[in-house]
């Protein structure tokens, strides 16, 4: 390679134009671009099994050494996309890579999640035929839209810090700036390369061209949350390690009493909310949630007094729960790519459409066992899926919250029976409700299948747990 780069990296999001995008970089001679190259659900596109004679395998199993694949191609340059959940090993290499050209393509964020909600809804994401356009006027959800904007705003952040201190320049593109072909001929210049477009190709169509109010069902509600929102994030300080956001919108607080729950995914959440539930007397769902930052300041500031607090899990009972209701079930709230990845990458025995009469506890102890050690890799960078909030270290959780609002109290799962009522009591309830029990795991409990082997391992993955809080043996020797 003789120009500026080596290869090319479209840092992007779902709906954002990026298919559409790489449909006219293709179309440029001495360009190509491999699709979604580093999706670890599957590698280039869902109906591909290899780029460039390497499979999905092969790249997982050491991603530099695909990307130095990928560099070394025939044509002046090739390149792919990568979103902010594709594989994280080899994000480093390209953002201090100065011979990696980087094109960073944004949208309006409320049109990618309405456009990204439709998709979802009618099970169309490329038009190539108008006629076969599929319609749908979709619900806005405040808190999905929330994470939306999130992990967005954490990604762009992030690479824009990288190319200011790696002494860097990205070439940024906006959704608008897609239909304009001297801008697309002036990235193919940027690139290095003498093709250009005489025309765009048009094959792809926009899907939604009516306005997103015509597009929402609950456009009040939309305007409302978007009201609400802190467009300046005046409180978020930048922290370019990894960490885990505040998680605002998942905070729970009284309806009248002046107390906060700060719940750590994967904790006895939906029991510690039923209690606050019965310690204000409202119905399920009656309390707040669901705010944003600012919002949140302004409870604070209207319930002087206030506390908050969370719940720490055995780390072991917590990614046993999170391994029962997000893995092994198929039911409300399981992760059905990651499921099916796990089964077909990652060789997790367990049935295809959740337990059932022949599934055994030995079956079920031995799909633990290989999901901790899914675990393991997982946190510490070694697979291309996200390292999810339920299985995160809970010091890196509560770190979290410390970006905006740390809990004053911090409990554990084996003495809130007595240590919620007796905050309940502080703040002036004489007869405050006792919590109610935590919903079993199905279909087998941790006792049932507990041993020295099960302990050593999560004690392994989840050392900073058990350093930092303390934590000793699940279950204590006889």
């Amino acid at each position: 390679m003789t120009g500026p780069f080596d290869y090319f990296v479209v840092f992007a999001e779902m709906r954002t134009g990026s298919n559409f995008l790489e449909t006219n970089l293709n179309a440029i001679s001495g360009i190509t671009c491999h699709g979604e190259a580093f999706n670890p659900h599957f590698i280039g596109y869902p109906n591909k099994t290899e780029i460039l004679g390497v499979s999905q395998e092969v790249r997982d199993s050491d991603p530099v050494r695909f990307l130095e694949t990928i560099k070394a191609a025939p044509d002046e340059i090739n390149g792919f996309r990568y979103f902010h959940d594709h594989d994280p090993r080899i994000l480093e290499n390209m953002v201090e890579d100065p011979r990696c050209a980087k094109i960073i393509l944004t949208r309006n964020p409320l049109d990618s999640y309405v456009s990204w909600k439709i998709a979802q809804a009618t099970g169309q994401w490329k038009l190539t035929n108008v006629t076969r356009r599929r319609e749908a006027r979709v619900a806005f959800d405040a808190e999905e839209f929330a994470r939306h904007v999130e992990a967005l705003q954490d990604f762009q952040v992030y690479l824009l810090n990288q190319m200011q201190t790696g002494g860097q320049t990205a070439f940024y593109l906006a959704y608008e700036d897609l239909q304009q072909v001297d801008i697309m001929n002036g990235l193919a210049k940027w690139l290095g390369v003498e093709g250009r477009l005489e025309e765009l190709d048009q094959s792809l169509k926009r899907q939604n061209p009516s306005p997103v109010t015509a597009k929402v069902s609950n456009v009040g509600a939309m305007i409302e949350a978007l009201g609400g929102m802190d467009r300046f994030n005046l409180t978020r300080t930048p922290n370019f390690e990894p960490r885990r956001g505040p998680a605002v919108p998942s905070y729970v607080a009284g309806a009248r009493a002046p107390i906060l729950f700060q719940p750590i995914k994967g904790g006895p959440d939906e029991m510690v909310v039923r209690w606050i539930e019965a310690l204000d007397s409202v119905s399920p769902g009656g309390l707040p949630t669901k705010m944003n930052q600012k919002q949140l300041r302004q409870w604070k500031r209207a319930n002087k007094g206030h506390r908050s607090f969370t719940v720490l899990r055995h780390p072991l009972a917590r990614a046993h729960s999170l391994f029962c209701s997000r893995i092994l079930s198929t039911g409300p709230g399981h992760y059905p790519q990651i499921r099916e990845t796990l089964r077909k990458r990652f060789k997790l025995e367990i049935p295809k459409d959740g337990p059932n009469a022949n599934y055994t506890i030995d079956q079920h102890k031995a799909a633990f066992l290989a999901f901790l050690e899914f675990v393991r890799t997982n946190l510490a960078g070694q697979t291309g899926i996200r390292q999810d909030a339920g299985w995160c270290s809970q010091a890196q959780a509560i770190s979290g919250f410390g970006d905006f609002s740390s809990p004053d109290l911090i409990l554990r799962e084996d003495e809130i029976q007595e240590e919620l009522p007796a905050l309940a009591r502080r703040l002036g309830y004489a007869e405050p409700p006792e919590p109610g029990p935590v919903e079993p795991d199905i279909p087998y409990s941790l006792a049932d299948i507990y041993d020295d082997q099960i302990e050593d391992v999560a004690a392994d993955i989840y050392q900073r747990d058990y350093l930092l809080f303390g934590f000793g043996p699940w279950r204590e020797k006889d």
